[in-house]
């Protein structure tokens, strides 16, 4: 079974994606609650990973604009600035058992392009439960601000590499935003 899967995850391309840092002014990274299942309530309930917003680039949309997009959709963001991107695509290979299920079985995975932003409004504008006034699918359960190089530990486990890649691609941002 083993091989098969290796097989399958051989012929399968990865999923663009971009992934958004967004940091405040004292060098904290934004982390979201991940919605297990669809149930918000189940999430808060249990040990739901935290990650960073991240979503699909559209047909005809830059990776930045992707970027600000999922931003707002993921939660009702639109106080901040550009601040840094990675320099490379960093990718994640999903687990065997979700190999030909998840995304419909396109994708062995996803080639993620990482953007750092500072946001520049007050924490009451940030909304992930409804965010865009309701007119987006919630896809956290809660938020916090974490330190950069925590992040890694507080995801899903077999994102933790590209996350540890995201650190270390940003590890100089907290810094330079909190000495300007």
């Amino acid at each position: 079974m083993t091989s098969e899967i290796e097989s399958l995850r051989q012929k399968l391309p990865y999923r663009d994606n971009v992934g958004v840092a967004l940091f405040n002014r004292d060098g904290k990274v934004f982390l979201g609650r991940r919605v297990m299942e669809g149930d918000a309530e189940e999430s808060a309930r249990q040990e739901a990973p935290w990650q960073m917003p991240q979503g699909g680039i559209d047909a005809g949309e830059t990776p930045l604009e992707a970027a600000r997009r999922e931003l707002f959709e993921e939660t009702g963001v639109t106080s901040f600035e550009f601040f840094a991107e990675a320099p490379d695509w960093i990718h994640y290979d999903l687990p065997d058992h979700l190999i030909g299920v998840a995304w419909k079985g396109r994708y062995r995975g996803q080639r993620q392009r990482w953007f750092a932003f500072l946001f520049t409004g007050d924490d009451s504008e940030i909304d992930v439960t409804a965010p865009g006034g309701g007119k987006f699918h919630a896809e956290f359960s809660g938020w916090r601000w974490e330190e950069l190089a925590n992040a890694p530990e507080l995801i899903v486990a077999f994102k933790r590499q590209a996350y540890e890649e995201v650190a270390a691609a940003f590890a100089d941002v907290p810094e330079r935003i909190r000495h300007g």
